[in-house]
């Protein structure tokens, strides 16, 4: 005749709470009530038809079923323990395919990556850059690198900046026939769009100024696109903070006028949730986020100090 099991959260409640010969410390390592283990403990006892517990003077001992059992079942626990460090373990190794637009991809994660390899020489990083038609993971992906509010259910979303639209242009526009000083100079120059026209009309709008015609100039379909506009000097182009920096710290752009907008979105890192402590993807994870942080030192602020 088949036996049985208990059910797997009652054995652990057993096995922690034997070991501290406590409920009270069981429940704190378990990060659940005294309640919760007692009924966890009462259970299994009803299930076994065996008294495990005893308490004697105040204090809880094992009965001797209860050290038998606990003997036996501490080895289990340290096998799956064990198991399941090796298996985190080979999956900190192996490649990792990271998601992205391409934009996201040429002016910030490709020029850093070194950093990554140097850190993690037993994972290989497979960069796809794709234009986000969906907020998905296919099978393929392990990380993705999103655009967005940061809300995608059944993924764990970490924004990566406080993401800016600033405007920007090539040093040479802030000379010449028709130099660019003020907001009013901007209609004696090409206005630049990143995907749409909507931001250089919000932009305006929050900076006051009425009357001003957007409908024209070039609109391109990837950020990396309308920087690079900029940087020859077609125009004058709003775009994201964080892609226009490289440029703006190698003196390529500037930007002429101080207004920002705060953009609604964000670039989010996101992966399953349930792969969230995965060796390779928490490592890949923990280092995009400490880069991040280590460099988000106001740049707006830095950069409207040199302009």
């Amino acid at each position: 005749m088949a036996i049985r099991l208990p059910p797997l959260n009652a054995l652990r409640a057993f096995e922690v709470s034997a070991r501290q010969l406590s409920f009270t410390r069981a429940a704190e390592e378990l990060f659940v009530t005294q309640a919760a283990i007692s009924h966890q403990i009462k259970a299994l006892e009803e299930h076994l038809g065996l008294k495990l517990f005893m308490r004697k003077n105040r204090a809880l001992l094992l009965t001797e079923e209860g050290q038998a059992y606990y003997q036996d079942i501490k080895e289990v626990f340290t096998s799956l323990h064990d198991a399941t460090e090796r298996l985190l373990a080979r999956g900190a190794k192996g490649s990792i395919t990271v998601s992205l637009q391409p934009s996201f991809a040429i002016q910030w994660l490709v020029p850093r990556l070194n950093a990554f390899n140097l850190l993690n020489p037993d994972v290989d990083v497979r960069i796809k850059a794709v234009d986000q038609a969906d907020n998905s993971l296919t099978e393929d992906v392990d990380v993705a690198i999103y655009y967005g509010r940061g809300r995608w259910s059944n993924l764990h979303a970490d924004q990566l900046h406080t993401e800016y639209l600033i405007p920007v242009c090539s040093p040479l526009l802030l000379e010449g026939p028709k130099p660019l000083k003020t907001i009013q100079d901007l209609t004696q120059h090409t206005l630049l769009h990143d995907t749409s026209r909507r931001d250089w009309k919000r932009w305006f709008k929050e900076a006051n100024v009425r009357g001003t015609n957007v409908n024209h100039g070039p609109i391109f379909s990837h950020s990396a696109m309308v920087v690079q506009a900029a940087v020859h000097g077609q125009g004058v182009a709003l775009t994201q903070r964080i892609l226009a920096m490289p440029d703006l710290k190698a003196g390529r752009l500037v930007m002429p006028l101080d207004h920002t907008l705060v953009s609604k979105n964000a670039f989010y890192l996101v992966c399953r949730k349930h792969q969230l402590e995965l060796g390779k993807i928490a490592a890949f994870r923990d280092w995009v986020l400490e880069t991040v942080a280590s460099e988000e030192t106001d740049d707006v602020e830095e950069i409207l100090d040199v302009y």
